[in-house]
């Protein structure tokens, strides 16, 4: 019998949202376990932001309660657009995750070469990355958010922007976290992408959860046995 993989995240949204409008989503309740990688799917406006954002603890207007339980109880974030200082560069931006991180030097070292490697910015480590493509500049949020090595992943749209080498580098990355054990949430609307490497979704529409569950799970609540998630997705919206 197979160890049993432990919850790493636990979601329980009853509301959230701002002071115009607090009850953007409602009744959002899911987990992320060790291994998994969860995609957060739906339209534009369906919640996925507030979601994230409740998440992490950024919105004053929230009723329910959030999680981590992994070992650590440690998480990183990786956004849709790169949060980067115009004064820092690349190494300093990287030195300064590991400080807030407390990675021991040694470590860092091992990992921070490591991962330059990975997506082929070694020669631009002492540059300064506002001036660097868009696809760098999510380069670099890749590789912040898995210097610490965490027990889950909150990525948001990591895809775009990223060449397809990069797509297959990142890829790689969390197939070795998922191994490792570490949990991962992953909003995208790349459908095809997060079928194939998803192992559950989680799909919001009008700030509901409308369906929730493996491919299989998603394909039975769709009444479409055997299709595509791409024709699931929109049946169920």
């Amino acid at each position: 019998m197979s160890e049993e993989r432990l919850a790493v995240l636990e979601v329980h949204i009853d509301q959230a949202g701002y002071d115009e409008v607090p009850d953007i989503i409602k009744n959002i309740h899911f987990e992320v376990r060790q291994g998994e990688l969860v995609g957060l799917l739906g339209p534009n406006g369906a919640g996925k932001s507030t979601t994230m954002k409740s998440i992490l603890g950024l919105l004053k207007d929230f009723k329910g309660k959030v999680s981590f339980m992994g070992e650590r109880k440690s998480y990183a974030y990786i956004p849709e657009h790169p949060i980067l200082y115009d004064e820092l560069t690349l190494w300093e931006h990287m030195e300064f995750a590991a400080s807030v991180y407390e990675l021991d030097r040694a470590v860092f070292l091992e990992r921070a070469d490591d991962l330059l490697h990975r997506f082929r910015l070694l020669d631009e480590k002492h540059q300064l990355p506002g001036k660097f493509s868009k696809g760098m500049q999510q380069k670099i949020m890749l590789i912040l958010g898995f210097l610490n090595k965490p027990d889950v992943y909150i990525v948001d749209e990591p895809f775009i922007g990223l060449d397809p080498k990069a797509i297959k580098d990142f890829i790689g990355m969390l197939d070795e976290e998922r191994k490792r054990g570490a949990g991962i949430l992953m909003s995208t609307h790349v459908l095809d992408t997060a079928e194939r490497i998803c192992s559950s979704f989680v799909l919001l529409s009008g700030g509901r959860l409308v369906a929730n569950g493996s491919l299989k799970d998603i394909q039975e609540q769709s009444g479409m046995p055997d299709a595509p998630l791409f024709d699931c997705f929109h049946s169920l919206l």
